[in-house]
C-alpha cells in the first residue's frame, strides 16, 4: 500500500486509481495510508460545483478543466455519479462525460464515483479522495455533485469554494431553494445565459442574497455563462480566484475548509 502511495505521490495515475478502489472499499489499512495522505496536502484549491439536473454542471466542469490547464495548473476532478442497482458503481463514467481531457494525463485526472446511496449529493469517500488528488499534486480538484438538488449541501464540507447553478426559467425552484443550496453558495453561476429569462433569474438571486445577508463576510458572486461555448468562463475563474484569495486573507483556506462566514 504504502509503495502504491509513493508511486501516487509522483503522479502515477494507475497506483491514484488502486489507491481510491481501496478508499471507496475502506480495505483493511486505508486509515494509515490517509493519516500519511494527510501529511501532504493543503495546497489544493477545492471547487465545488452543485445545483439541480439538466444546468449544465459537467460541461462547465470541463470548461474550468481547460481553464486552468491554459494556466498551467494541474487539475483533479471527482464527478459523483448515481449509483448502478446492479453494480453499486457509478452509472456515468467520466471517459464519457469529459473526453476531450482524457488525453491529458500529466496535467489532469479526473475519477466518477459513486454515491453508494450516500444522501447529500456525495460519496462518502469523496473528501479522502480530494486529500489524495492534493497529495499527488493537484492544484486545483472540482468536485461535481450528482444533481439531486436542495439536499446537495454536503458539498460545503470538502469544498473551499462553492458554486451553485442555475438556469434561466428557474423562477419556483430558487424560492423553493432558498434554504437549501442557495444558501450555501460562495459564487452563484446562471448558465445557459443566452436563454429567455437570464436576467430574471439575476434579479431573483440579488433578491434572495439581500433577504440573507446578514451574517456573512463574503458576499456571494454571480455570473452569467453559456459553458458550451466558453462564454463567461474567464470572468468566473476570476471569481473564483478571488474567494481563494479572500480564504487565504481570512486564514480559511486550510483542510477541511473552513467556513468561517456560515453561521
Amino acid at each position: 500500500m504504502h509503495n502504491l502511495l509513493e508511486m501516487a505521490l509522483k503522479g502515477d495515475i494507475k497506483s491514484a486509481a488502486k489507491i481510491i478502489t481501496k478508499i471507496e472499499d475502506d480495505l483493511e489499512g486505508t486509515e494509515e495510508i490517509l493519516k500519511e495522505i494527510l501529511l501532504h496536502t493543503g495546497r489544493a484549491h477545492l471547487i465545488g460545483i452543485t445545483g439541480p439536473p439538466g444546468v449544465g454542471k459537467s460541461t462547465m466542469a470541463s470548461r474550468l478543466i481547460e481553464a486552468y490547464r491554459k494556466k498551467n495548473q494541474k487539475v483533479g476532478v471527482i464527478a459523483v455519479d448515481p449509483s448502478s442497482p446492479f453494480t453499486g458503481g457509478a452509472v456515468l463514467g467520466d471517459r464519457i462525460r469529459m473526453q476531450e481531457h482524457g488525453n491529458d494525463a500529466e496535467g489532469v485526472f479526473i475519477r466518477s464515483m459513486a454515491t453508494r446511496g450516500n444522501l447529500g449529493g456525495l460519496s462518502r469517500a469523496t473528501q479522502n479522495v480530494a486529500y489524495l488528488m492534493d497529495a499527488m499534486g493537484m492544484e486545483v480538484i472540482i468536485i461535481e455533485t450528482v444533481g439531486t438538488g436542495q439536499a446537495e449541501v454536503e458539498i460545503i464540507k470538502v469544498s473551499h469554494t462553492t458554486i451553485v447553478m442555475l438556469s434561466p426559467g428557474m423562477g419556483d425552484a430558487i424560492q423553493a431553494l432558498k434554504s437549501g443550496i442557495l444558501e450555501i453558495a460562495d459564487i452563484f453561476v446562471i448558465n445557459k445565459a443566452d436563454l429567455e429569462g437570464a436576467d430574471d433569474t439575476l434579479r431573483d438571486i440579488h433578491y434572495m442574497l439581500g433577504l440573507n445577508a446578514d451574517g456573512r463576510d463574503w458576499e456571494p458572486e454571480v455570473f452569467k455563462t453559456v459553458a458550451t461555448n466558453k462564454e463567461g468562463i474567464n470572468k468566473l475563474v476570476e471569481g473564483l480566484e478571488k474567494h481563494k484569495q479572500y480564504l487565504i486573507d481570512s486564514d480559511s483556506f486550510m483542510l477541511p475548509p473552513k467556513r468561517r462566514y456560515i453561521k
